[in-house]
């Protein structure tokens, strides 16, 4: 008779020999339980990080650059839908999770709770925002979980566009005008450190980290992978000109990378917790779209019913 701890056994063996799980394998109900809030929590993020964008399309400085956001926007939107399906493959319902999410009991990625007051933001989203989000999914492409590393493989090779584009945006205004070059540093203080906050708390204080990493749900620490990020980006800005609000940032020769300053961890779980300064008025924004949008979820399943009548009909 095969035990809990065989199966557990067997499960732990199968992802140390770099095989996927796939949702009709056994697996512990806290693998579960762990995938079903990371890969919500992503999907959530994407639905929610389509807002500050959107935001900007009426007011993008030219044509050229309305229908790249707005195609950048819908790339968020499409992710957010292979992410939601993913998650399904778990067990609970996509009304469930969005319903979690306009209740509050669900979280998203808190960098979405900051305000994009200037065109450069679009920018700075594109290169910190999305280059930070880069740096972590690319180690998802290679999750335990199979639905989720398959569907981020996609979604890694877009947001690579995006943060080049985001690049973009900014070298364009580095170069510009006293003002632009103005906007462009402006922007890039007001969000490297949220962008550095968006790995999560520190790793003694990452309460799921080491159980992640044993399962290969995650493949680096929240330490880790913000590191890497800081190296990238100190040497990335020096191609605008620009500077990085930190004035202990400074090259180690002995290890190979960036020192930098302490983040403000009182922020981050402010911020967290929902009195961040764009909290409820995300929520507000995703509530009015859902009720606003209830007659097309309604059309859609009288269209598929009455479908699948005809196709009985047509059986018989």
């Amino acid at each position: 008779m095969t035990t809990i701890h065989q199966f557990e056994n067997d499960f732990q063996d199968k992802i140390d020999q770099e095989a996927k799980i796939e949702p009709k394998d056994w697996m512990p109900d806290a693998y579960r339980k762990t995938n079903l809030r990371q890969i919500s929590q992503h999907a959530h993020s994407e639905v929610v990080g389509m807002l500050p964008e959107g935001n900007w399309i009426t007011r993008a400085p030219s044509l050229k650059r309305k229908a790249i956001l707005i195609a950048k926007v819908q790339d968020e939107a499409g992710h957010g839908l292979y992410l939601y399906c993913a998650a399904e493959t778990l067990g609970q319902s996509r009304e469930q999770m969005i319903d979690d999410l306009l209740s509050g009991k669900a979280k998203y990625s808190s960098i979405f709770n900051y305000p994009t007051l200037t065109w450069a933001d679009m920018g700075a989203i594109g290169w910190l925002v999305d280059g930070a989000a880069i740096l972590n999914q690319v180690m998802l492409c290679r999750t335990s979980y199979g639905p989720y590393a398959r569907a981020m493989v996609r979604i890694c090779k877009e947001e690579s566009f995006h943060q080049r584009q985001g690049f973009e945006t900014l070298l364009v205004l580095s170069k510009g005008t006293a003002a632009q070059k103005e906007m462009c540093q402006d922007a890039i203080n007001r969000w490297w450190w949220p962008s550095l906050m968006m790995f999560g708390p520190k790793d003694s204080e990452s309460t799921n980290s080491d159980q992640s990493m044993k399962w290969k749900i995650k493949r680096k620490s929240n330490d880790e992978l913000r590191q890497n990020f800081v190296d990238m980006i100190a040497e990335q800005i020096k191609l605008l000109g620009m500077t990085l609000p930190d004035p202990h940032l400074k090259w180690n020769e002995q290890k190979k990378s960036y020192d930098f300053g302490e983040i403000n961890w009182e922020e981050f779980w402010n911020v967290v917790k929902g009195n961040g300064p764009c909290n409820k008025e995300r929520i507000d924004a995703r509530i009015k779209a859902h009720e606003q949008g209830a007659w097309v979820r309604e059309a859609a399943l009288a269209y598929a019913e009455k479908k699948n009548k005809i196709k009985t009909v047509s059986a018989a």
